[in-house]
């Protein structure tokens, strides 16, 4: 079997396994359904990068041997330290200082 056609197994598989969830996810009640919403979009990023992902033909069997490889990748990525509330804090701030200065430069225009 060629790589492409492995890394297509793998994608279905993935997609195939977050259906489920997605399927079992809105048969829960709001309360559970709003606790794992997180970790659906996560799945769902990740569904979405292995379509234009290129992974060695090792990796790829790797990933195959495994009876659930999206879960499998979830869980590896919750161990992951990320950046995320580091880009959020930073995008406030961001924010805020642009706010500042249109009103500061709104008041300047205003003046003249």
């Amino acid at each position: 079997m060629t790589n492409e056609e492995m890394m297509s197994r793998l994608y279905e598989r993935m997609a195939a396994e977050q259906q489920k969830y997605k399927e079992w996810l809105l048969g829960q009640p709001p309360n559970v359904i709003l606790d794992n919403a997180c970790k659906f979009t996560v799945r769902e990023d990740i569904v979405m990068e292995m379509e234009g992902l290129e992974l060695t033909d090792a990796q790829t069997a790797a990933l195959l041997r495994s009876r659930t490889p999206l879960a499998d990748v979830y869980r590896a990525w919750e161990r992951t330290e990320t950046h995320h509330m580091d880009d959020v804090r930073d995008v406030i701030e961001a924010r805020a200082d642009t706010v500042i200065r249109a009103e500061k430069e709104k008041g300047q225009r205003e003046e003249r």
